[in-house]
């Protein structure tokens, strides 16, 4: 494994392990659009946390515009990861689908290829984490998994997230950085268990850093469909790890918008091109840019 990773500090904190599973389950269709989470005593029980820690975890998510909360109301799901197609044949991905289901299509095939190009491992980790469900649950057996992902230099002065009006403030950039190193700590042990429990012959997880600030987000599945989404730069409050909330600049991640493309037997259709472009492009960075 090509990967490369330094302790968090802060990846036991219980807060984020509730806001990341709450936002796992808005990405896969637990809590769809418009519905409404369960209540904060049920979750407060459910994650044996205190209902000040689920508060907590409700603020920030709800700081990201993934859900409202109104008192005596509940907290209502505002945004999922959404998904468009410009190719025709692709009713898979009709209009407002997510993205769970083309990753989870994905993983029914025998060999399992996917290749993503992204600012942090959260949203991946929240689908891996779904399929390694479904595979011990027995409903889908693939023989080899294989993902590599690209995700920007740690090194590398990003413009985002960041403190509105104060570049110097690293706050941020640590922040997301911890995040990413949880999640990609959490991808290495979920595949690594596939075959510690022999339940997925080969696992091969590669992670390479690249001195790229990322613009947006793509998925490769398979050789065959392409999942790109532009990152929106958008103004938030933002919870940092003492409690302290900022005004910051930062992206749409897990909730941006994606097109969805599909390589048909038409080697010159737009959908064909756009796959094929978009693997050639990541092959390029891949050999020739990753560290």
């Amino acid at each position: 494994m090509d990967v490369q990773q330094t302790s968090d500090g802060g990846g036991g904190r219980k807060f984020q392990r509730v806001s990341d599973e709450l936002r796992s389950r808005i990405t896969d269709g637990t809590y769809p659009l418009r519905s409404f989470l369960p209540s904060e005593r049920d979750l407060a029980e459910e994650f044996g946390v205190s209902r000040d820690t689920v508060q907590r975890a409700l603020r920030e998510l709800a700081n990201e515009g993934w859900i409202e909360s109104r008192q005596g109301s509940g907290s209502r799901v505002l945004k999922t990861q959404r998904i468009q197609s410009s190719t025709p044949k692709a009713t898979r991905a009709s209009r407002g689908a997510t993205l769970a289901p083309l990753i989870s299509e994905a993983f029914e095939r025998p060999e399992v290829a996917l290749d993503v190009y992204t600012l942090t491992s959260e949203s991946l980790d929240a689908h891996i984490r779904l399929q390694v469900e479904r595979i011990r649950g027995g409903f889908i057996r693939p023989q080899r998994i294989a993902l590599r992902m690209l995700l920007p230099s740690e090194s590398l002065d990003l413009p985002y997230p960041r403190v509105d009006g104060d570049t110097g403030d690293d706050r941020p950039g640590q922040r997301l950085r911890a995040i990413s190193r949880r999640h990609t700590e959490s991808l290495e042990s979920l595949l690594r268990e596939l075959v510690t429990e022999e339940l997925v012959p080969s696992v091969d997880l590669r992670i390479r850093h690249v001195p790229l600030v990322p613009t947006f987000k793509l998925y490769l599945l398979n050789g065959v469909e392409a999942l790109h989404g532009m990152y929106e730069v958008i103004k938030r409050p933002m919870e940092l790890d003492d409690g302290e909330v900022i005004t910051a600049l930062d992206v749409l991640g897990l909730g941006a918008t994606l097109t969805h493309h599909v390589k048909d037997a038409d080697l010159n259709s737009p959908g064909s091109v756009f796959v094929a472009s978009m693997q050639s492009w990541y092959e390029s960075v891949w050999n020739q840019l990753a560290e």
